[in-house]
């Protein structure tokens, strides 16, 4: 049973001197693809790059105990935002983690994102860090925050990365990774977010421009906050070609045309790589993942929510834009779920982060 590797003896094991990405994620590992990490880990496998996981690092040695990767560090929370893993809509602490071993909130540490490139900075100073994520993707812009009551800016400033993914990462990760592996730059990836200290020459490219309301504008102007907050949401179509620029204190933060969504093949592919759909070893010796149970023997049908709630920041992640898997591809999971030892006959779902919408992608869009 091969998993993505952890430790330095599965290194050594495996005879590998260097990995070329690591990631780092506020959840234990699991290999299993409704884990970003573990999805993005072995889509990268599967192009040829050498990946490995460090999960809940506590300090600079945790983070060092892969070495340094050959092409860049990514960063995550986990599969949810390290404050709603911590606190309660009334600001109290959370005892239980769902996501960790044991069950015990002891692992995470608050704003995770920032906490992880910080401890990867001490440690290596000079290496390319790249952040993604629910919590990286939602608070790539100014945005207010409940917790300290105050809108703060972009996450990609405070963190001080080098570059942001948001929404489902795939394409874009992996166009980081090539143009790293051939010194290119990584600027002007669609589904990426940048922060520059001058505007010339990127207004003259051949993608429109929005600039937003400004970081100092929407800390102290609802109305203004209402109009970068609506403008943003709209601007979620990866059809639409645009690229929004919002000036926080002498920088800019430009966000680059989502990427586009997976074709129903690379979708297919995606979900049928060789996860083990197990805790690694090396977390699940230190306690139960109670989050695996849930999703075990789940199977994702579709990616994308044309709903657009008000309570709901799904299709500002997924997009509003439907992919659905093939028959054959869900039935060929089913058929592997069957051959675990686990498995007892039972499939618990088949569907998506929301309602069902299978098959309704849009005709127009899809020609």
């Amino acid at each position: 049973m091969n998993f993505l590797p952890t430790t330095f003896d599965e290194l050594k094991g495996a005879n590998i001197k260097q990995l070329d990405i690591i990631f780092v994620t506020g959840d234990a590992y699991v290999d299993h693809p409704s884990f970003g990490v573990a999805l993005l880990g072995r889509l990268l496998e599967s192009k040829g790059y050498k990946v490995g996981i460090i999960a809940q690092p506590m300090n600079i040695e945790d983070v060092k105990r892969l070495g340094r990767p050959r092409l860049f560090f990514g960063v995550a929370s986990g599969n949810v935002d390290s404050m709603v893993a911590n606190y309660t809509a009334s600001r109290k602490k959370r005892r239980s983690d769902d996501y960790t071993p044991g069950g015990i909130n002891n692992r995470r540490p608050d704003r995770a994102v920032i906490q992880y490139v910080n401890l990867i900075r001490q440690a290596f100073k000079d290496v390319v860090v790249v952040i993604g994520g629910i919590e990286a993707s939602l608070r790539r812009f100014a945005h207010y925050d409940w917790w300290s009551d105050k809108v703060r800016k972009s996450i990609l400033l405070d963190s001080k990365a080098d570059i942001l993914v948001y929404g489902m990462g795939e394409t874009a990760t992996v166009e980081i990774a090539k143009r790293l592996e051939s010194g290119q730059s990584i600027d002007g990836i669609r589904g990426t977010v940048v922060w520059k200290s001058s505007l010339n020459g990127l207004e003259n490219g051949s993608n429109k421009s929005l600039h937003v309301p400004s970081y100092e504008e929407v800390c102290t102007d609802t109305d203004a906050y209402g109009r970068m907050y609506k403008d943003v949401s709209l601007m979620t179509d990866p059809f639409k070609e645009i690229v929004i620029i919002q000036k926080q204190d002498n920088r800019y933060v430009v966000q680059y045309p989502p990427a586009f969504p997976l074709g129903q093949n690379e979708l297919d592919e995606l979900y049928l790589l060789p996860y083990t759909r197990r805790v690694h070893p090396f977390y699940e010796a230190q306690g139960n993942v109670k989050a695996i149970e849930t999703v075990r023997f789940s199977i994702t049908s579709v990616r994308g929510c044309f709903g657009n709630c008000a309570f709901c920041a799904l299709s500002n992640h997924q997009t509003t834009h439907i992919v659905s898997r093939s028959e054959e591809s869900i039935l060929e999971e089913v058929r592997r779920l069957t051959k675990m030892p686990e498995f007892r006959g039972t499939i618990t779902d088949v569907g998506g982060p929301t309602a069902n919408m299978y098959g309704s992608e849009c005709d127009v869009r899809q020609s």
